[in-house]
């Protein structure tokens, strides 16, 4: 099903990514991008990968029929009053934000009862960011959750599963809570514990002259991807979903108690069986095309680039 004009609010990663993917699937006859920064604007321009590029967000989503907000969750309320009086009767409009409790809360009490909400996240990323960083497959069988307030428009909720399935991703419903408790655990907390340990190595580099960096090939550098992720973003979603992210970081010291109580008495086998467990995790995560099994976790054996659009 294709959109006749759809708007994308915020040109990062995700939102380019769309962008790309609506262009290359053929899932919208014509892409509005949206971006208060005028450099991000002509770089989406100069990439192609819109009809209209513009940093009026009012002009931008007045004819769309689906209205993409790809922008922080902290600032997500006042995009939405922005654009709210500008909406045409009927326009749908979604999201991509990480937490959706706080977004449904920011979001609805300035949509009129003509434009429907229906809340997604796709739930797949790079540490990069910027229009740049984006390409069309990102979503390819990945998960995209949905979480449509109750009473929905069915008609506004099968446009949005349109889009996404047409992006290539598997597409999930939920509520907004269950959905900020899941991903409280999955994603959360882990990015939680990266930016904490990568914080603590950094302390610790003074230390033992630079040999946390030098020897970075174990364990420690897989943390420093996640850690790489967009601060803005990161800090409104733990400021947006503080509960769950507490609740699990709660669940998450109990845990680590025990492990630690398991190294201190020398319980083997107690730390043999977590690590059973986890690994079988991990190979399940494979199984379902969620990650790859190749050998250094699929890493090209190629330089990297230079630098990165921000």
């Amino acid at each position: 099903m294709s959109v006749e004009r759809l708007a994308i609010v915020g040109l990062g990663l995700i939102g380019s990514s769309i962008a790309r993917g609506a262009r290359t699937y053929g899932l919208a006859k014509h892409i509005v991008a949206i971006d208060r920064d005028r450099h991000v604007i002509e770089r989406v321009q100069a990439l192609g990968i819109s009809d209209l590029a513009t940093t009026d967000a009012a002009e931008g989503v007045r004819e769309a029929d689906l209205v993409i907000l790809c922008v922080p969750v902290g600032a997500i309320g006042a995009v939405a009053e922005t654009i709210a009086p500008h909406l045409k009767p009927g326009a749908v409009v979604s999201d991509v934000g990480s937490v959706k409790a706080a977004v449904v809360a920011a979001v609805t009490p300035h949509l009129a009862e003509a434009n429907a909400f229906v809340p997604a996240h796709p739930v797949a990323g790079t540490e990069y960011s910027g229009p740049d960083s984006g390409f069309a497959t990102l979503f390819s069988n990945r998960w995209c959750i949905l979480t449509p307030p109750d009473g929905a428009n069915e008609e506004a909720v099968e446009r949005v599963r349109a889009l996404w399935q047409g992006l290539g991703a598997i597409v999930e419903t939920m509520t907004p809570e269950h959905h900020d408790l899941v991903l409280a655990i999955t994603s959360h907390v882990p990015h939680l514990i990266a930016y904490n340990i990568v914080g603590t190595a950094a302390d610790l580099e003074e230390v033992t002259q630079s040999e946390v960096i030098k020897f970075s090939a174990g364990g420690f550098r897989d943390f420093t991807r996640i850690a790489a992720s967009d601060p803005t973003m990161w800090r409104d979603i733990f400021l947006t979903n503080r509960e769950a992210v507490l609740e699990m970081l709660g669940r998450f010291n109990e845990d680590l108690s025990a492990l630690s109580r398991a190294i201190r008495w020398g319980d083997g086998e107690a730390l043999h069986e977590l690590f059973t467990r986890t690994r079988t995790i991990r190979r399940g995560i494979v199984a379902m095309g969620q990650e790859t099994a190749e050998a250094d976790f699929g890493r090209a054996r190629t330089a990297a680039p230079a630098s990165v659009q921000g």
